[in-house]
């Protein structure tokens, strides 16, 4: 599994395991961080743009509106709550002693 995620995370650096430079490694982290929260946007965009179909009048069922709504509103929580996570591990390192 964690092969599984490094191949997924940092593919550049999977070829030569031994030799991982940290340069590489917040590259690939940052553009993952970066293609996670445009999907999220696109989610969100996506149900914006449903929901205006559906107030226009337009022929759009209302399940697809409510579903494209609620898969945008658990990513944004979930999103919120890795940020949080993040931020309360990044604090707790600050407060470690050296």
């Amino acid at each position: 599994m964690i092969n599984g995620v490094q191949k997924n995370l940092f593919p550049a650096a999977v070829a030569s395991s031994s030799s991982i430079k940290p340069a590489d490694v917040q590259k690939s982290f940052a553009n993952f961080l970066k293609d996670a929260i445009q999907q999220v946007n696109d989610q969100q965009i996506q149900a914006d743009k449903l929901t205006d179909k559906l107030v226009k009048g337009e022929n759009v069922d209302l399940h697809q509106v409510m579903i494209a709504s609620q898969k945008a509103s658990i990513s944004l929580q979930l999103t919120v709550e890795i940020r949080n996570k993040v931020i309360e591990a990044y604090q707790e390192m600050m407060r470690m002693q050296v």
